[in-house]
């Protein structure tokens, strides 16, 4: 019997502990205030300026919806998204300095990975080049290595890889201020020239195909091979020997804006070069670094993802993208990899028509899985991945943005008024079970202050971990779930009263009604659950606030109900005050409306 009476306490003691920890948590995550929505604090608009012929509602739609999902991709912020006439896009985020999100918001996301034919310095030599000299180094070449966002074993199924040769350089590349440097693996090796020693002279083009241990740099008015010149459609072949047209504008193209330098596309035929990415033509670009390259046409495409996302590799410190392609992306991966395996020929990872990375291959990628990896932080790596996950957009927009903060769009006496609501409903609730309960009412008291503690650790955590704002009908939400609470209370204690109506004592009466009662409170809880699921899949904007609101506490009413209300009524059904019927218990014969109430035998140590 002393066993079954400290079962409730050890119950109700780890729950308690449990709380503690949320707390804890809480405190460790330095904010003790919940983050408010675009209507009760208002936030950071973002307005877009769409460019181009091609513009129409449709595609401003489309293009309206695909950013929707980027920035409440990584939780519920509630950001809205609205359209403007035929040319503008509207993007409220809540809080006063998102201004990180600009750059998720505006980024086209037009990812494409090329074989690189020529790369150097990005200064314009539209002389013939003349060859590399000097001892000093060039900038380095990070590497690919296949997996899905973590680098295999040598012994990997999934992959083939080779051991990397140690260059003989000790040169390390810089980071560009606008974006972090993106590499694939996070390894660089130290020279872009194979022998370690390579490096252009002042007004020469560094231009390079980079083959095995040989360096090779086509000119305007150079001759062809004995084959002629490859189709630009072959770009395996084209890139060890490029059309003459695409070298002379390669030598006249220049990074003199380095990462900001707009890309441009050339027409092997006439050599005239038109601003923009085509994947179809090669390509003029430029990294960071404010390295040039030209490309190859696109061999693999972003439509080709099957997935992308942003995390810690195990035994990395450093953030990653993991990239994860479809079948017809998997098949091109495997055969960039297999010809570029075992050189030091380069392949490119192009974003908006800027490089991210123009690594080598150190391995066969047949799993269609890689990962690119740098200079990311956190938020960084999320904004990219959530960018490449939900596609590119339709149309591109001016690449000044307006961006301003925007005050609450009501006032701000609403918030007041809603919590003045809410106290008063909860006021309200128990005041009625105190006086139809008596006793009991101050488990139901309880009860709903425990929720309303563990309510409100919860929106700070996930203000942390998903953005959770609190908006007005988030807070409605949140009050209506205290009817719900307090339902499942008022289910149990009539089923315990049912059951000393039949003749049987408090303490056999709390685990019958329990049993009874149990079920019922979860078949209501889990219509609650389905109608906040349904609600948060096919509403919007604010209406989803409310339904994860209404979701959590719903989630929130079970766990207080299993884990600290029946706990904590089975051991008060162990004191003479509610078991053997006192008045003011709420359990007395006069409340059950019987002639008297059973009571529990008395054992040998005094207890019932």
């Amino acid at each position: 019997m002393a066993r079954r009476t400290a079962r409730p306490q050890r119950t109700l003691a780890i729950f308690f502990l449990g709380i503690l920890v949320m707390y804890g948590l809480v405190a460790l995550a330095g904010s003790w205030k919940p983050a408010l929505g675009l209507d009760l604090e208002g936030g950071t608009r973002i307005r877009l300026t769409a460019v181009g012929d091609g513009v129409t509602s449709e595609n401003l739609k489309e293009a309206a919806g695909i950013i929707d999902q980027r920035v409440n991709g990584s939780g519920v912020s509630e950001a809205e998204v609205t359209t403007e006439g035929n040319q503008y896009v509207v993007v409220e985020i809540p809080g006063k300095s998102r201004r990180d999100l600009v750059e998720t918001v505006e980024r086209q996301a037009q990812l494409r990975f090329r074989v690189v034919a020529q790369s150097g310095v990005g200064t314009a030599t539209p002389t013939a080049p003349a060859s590399p000299t000097g001892s000093s180094t060039a900038e380095p070449t990070p590497s690919v290595s296949p997996g899905g966002g973590v680098l295999l074993p040598s012994d990997s199924p999934s992959a083939t890889k080779t051991p990397k040769t140690k260059p003989s350089s000790s040169a390390s590349g810089s980071t560009g201020n606008n974006r972090p440097g993106f590499l694939l693996d996070g390894k660089k090796t130290k020279s872009a020239d194979p022998s370690g020693t390579a490096s252009p002279t002042d007004g020469a083009s560094p231009s390079s195909s980079p083959t095995d241990g040989a360096t090779a740099t086509p000119t305007d008015g150079a001759t062809d091979g004995a084959g002629g010149t490859p189709d630009i459609n072959d770009p395996l072949t084209w890139m060890d020997n490029p059309d003459a047209k695409s070298v002379a504008a390669y030598n006249a193209f220049s990074c003199d804006n380095g990462a900001n330098t707009i890309s441009k596309n050339v027409d092997p035929e006439t050599g005239k070069t038109t601003e923009g990415d085509n994947p179809k033509l090669p390509l003029l670009a430029c990294d960071d670094q404010g390295q040039k390259f030209l490309l190859s046409v696109s061999m693999v495409e972003g439509t080709d993802l099957d997935n992308a996302s942003a995390g810690i590799p195990q035994n990395q410190l450093n953030w990653v993208v993991n990239l994860d392609f479809n079948g017809h992306g998997s098949d091109e991966f495997a055969k960039i990899s297999q010809a570029l395996y075992g050189t030091q020929k380069l392949f490119a990872i192009v974003l908006d028509g800027k490089v991210l990375s123009a690594p080598t291959m150190n391995g066969i990628i047949t799993n269609g899985q890689a990962e690119i990896s740098g200079n990311f932080n956190q938020a960084s790596a999320q904004s990219l991945a959530l960018s490449l996950r939900y596609g590119s957009l339709p149309i591109a927009f001016d690449k000044d943005v307006s961006v301003e903060t925007i005050g609450p769009s009501l006032a701000g006496d609403q918030l007041k008024w809603g919590l003045i609501g809410g106290a008063i409903g909860l006021g309200a609730v128990m005041i009625y079970c105190l006086f139809y309960y008596r006793g009991l009412g101050l488990v139901v008291l309880a009860s709903l202050l425990v929720a309303a503690s563990i309510t409100y650790a919860l929106v700070l955590l996930l203000d942390k971990a998903a953005n959770f704002t609190l908006t007005l009908p988030g807070i409605a939400g949140l009050i209506v779930a205290i009817g719900i609470t307090a339902d499942s209370f008022i289910v149990y204690f009539e089923r315990i009263r049912d059951e000393m109506r039949d003749g049987k004592s408090m303490r056999v009466a709390v685990e019958a009604g329990w049993k009874r009662a149990r079920n019922t409170c979860l078949a209501a809880d889990a219509v609650s659950l389905l109608a906040a699921v349904v609600l948060y899949i096919f509403a919007a904007g604010v209406v989803r606030g409310f339904a994860f609101a209404l979701g959590i506490s719903t989630v929130i009413d079970l766990v207080v109900f299993f884990w600290f209300t029946h706990p904590m009524v089975s051991w008060l059904a162990r004191h003479p005050f509610f078991n053997r019927g006192h008045k003011l218990s709420g359990l007395d014969a006069e409340a059950l409306g019987v002639d008297r109430i059973n009571i529990a035998p008395v054992t040998a140590g005094g207890k019932a």
